[in-house]
């Protein structure tokens, strides 16, 4: 038997913001996190239902945790700050032609 895979609380919230606040799709971001559509669907299901009872196995976060976390988003923000930069300066090449 296949041991069944465990998810972070902070997967679960980064992957339901992936829906909720980047305009993917639920199929499309389940897809791109390599889990079923399902699970994820359930996910936002209890997130918004149980609000901050959901996923409560985690528990606080320590200060590395905290830190850690911090550090993520600033990389995903700085990463879509890069690819909007990127998708600009083709714009703007293209204009120059």
């Amino acid at each position: 038997m296949i041991p069944r895979k465990k998810y972070s609380k902070e997967f679960k919230l980064d992957a339901i913001a992936l829906v909720t606040g980047e305009g993917y799709t639920c199929q499309n971001a389940a897809e791109s996190l390599s889990i079923s559509p399902q699970m994820l669907a359930r996910w936002i299901r209890e997130s918004k239902t149980l609000q901050d009872a959901a996923f409560r196995g985690n528990g606080k976060l320590n200060a590395e945790q905290l830190e850690l976390r911090l550090l993520r988003e600033e990389n995903k923000r700085l990463k879509m700050e890069k690819d909007i930069l990127k998708k600009a300066t083709v714009f703007f090449a293209q204009l120059a032609k």
